[in-house]
């Protein structure tokens, strides 16, 4: 009877432990399904970005995850993002799932708002508010009527000097890092700490040496960049333009009448020099009421640089190469300038009878 009891307790608990393991296992099994599992597919959709708006439900956001393509399982994701309770504090944000990643790393990433950067770039030669707007909006979560609003109104804008007619020389053109999140305000904000850094020091100091302030300056560049995009002689041009300044000489700068009328026209005719602007710089002395483009670091730089010279006049080279003629005085800007014309006009008698 003793032998038979002990081997059914020794039964018993070969069983127990059996069972014990089992249900380890499965538990074991569950746990890494549900927050180790590896749930991202080997070669992600759109990189593996998923975009979680700050107006997005929780079931959005489930919904977002789970239409994504990104994950090999849904359910598990599901259960981990219930069982971690994502409901209530996921974050909105712009976030890359990369492969290897487990649901457990996913839930955490959502829930702690750790966004993917993104790396935003504009050169300049964006030439109006609205542009930039859009140009913004493609990038980041506000849409282009509030950044739009942000840039041309409000406090802010004021509070650090400038108005809707010189906020586009406070963008440097270059390369920079932010959250797809950030605000208009934030991130007008952020630019103008850059603006800031880029002025202070050596820039500021030859501006105060030729006597303008920042925004002549950007001002200035701006249509230095509209008039040639041959780094060469934007010193040349920016120096004409300075000697004009310092005569008391109307500009005449034909992209400031372009940015006047339409900035479409391919070439400026005497009926649109009359209209009544304060961007029209054949018809108001000065310089406009700010920049008529966000001008490269290269134009800024030009006008700072700019070189002393006689010139009052330019017009394009005959041979159009994108350079230019100077001219000390009018006869001699006529003189190229009819050079031009007549080189113009026989390009176009030449394109009109090879297409006859």
């Amino acid at each position: 009877m003793n032998v038979k009891k002990k081997e059914k307790n020794s039964n018993r608990k070969a069983f127990i432990t059996a069972g014990l393991f089992m249900a380890a296992a499965v538990i074991g099994l569950y746990w890494f399904g549900t927050y180790k599992y590896r749930n991202v597919v080997a070669d992600p959709p759109e990189d593996g970005i998923i975009k979680i708006y700050r107006s997005y439900s929780y079931d959005d956001l489930c919904r977002t995850m789970t239409g994504s393509g990104v994950l090999i399982n849904n359910r598990t994701f599901l259960r981990t993002a219930k069982s971690m309770g994502l409901e209530n504090s996921f974050k909105p944000g712009r976030y890359r799932l990369r492969r290897g990643m487990g649901n457990k790393a996913i839930v955490r990433m959502l829930s702690h708002g750790w966004q993917e950067p993104v790396k935003f770039s504009f050169n300049g030669y964006i030439r109006t508010i609205p542009k930039f707007a859009s140009l913004l909006s493609r990038n980041f979560e506000a849409d282009s009527a509030s950044f739009v609003k942000a840039l041309t109104t409000g406090a802010l804008i004021d509070s650090l000097g400038f108005t809707a007619e010189t906020i586009p020389g406070m963008f440097i053109p270059n390369t920079y890092e932010f959250y797809w999140t950030v605000t208009p305000d934030e991130f007008i904000t952020r630019m103008n700490g850059e603006y800031e850094k880029f002025w202070k020091g050596r820039r500021d100091e030859k501006a105060e040496a030729i006597g303008m302030t920042r925004s002549e300056v950007s001002t200035l560049a701006s249509i230095v960049i509209e008039e040639t995009k041959y780094e060469p002689e934007m010193p040349t041009i920016a120096g004409v333009y300075i000697n004009r300044l310092h005569k008391g000489m109307p500009l005449q700068a034909d992209p400031t009448v372009k940015f006047a009328v339409d900035e479409t026209l391919t070439r400026i005719l005497n009926k649109h020099l009359g209209v009544d602007s304060p961007y029209n710089t054949y018809k108001h002395k000065g310089l406009p009421p700010g920049p008529i483009t966000i001008p490269p670091v290269c134009a800024i730089d030009a006008v700072l640089n700019y070189e002393h010279h006689d010139y009052l006049y330019f017009c394009a080279k005959s041979t159009f190469n994108g350079q230019h003629s100077f001219a000390k005085n009018y006869a001699e800007h006529m003189a190229n300038a009819h050079a031009y014309h007549r080189a113009l006009n026989e390009r176009e008698r030449a394109k009109k009878k090879a297409s006859e």
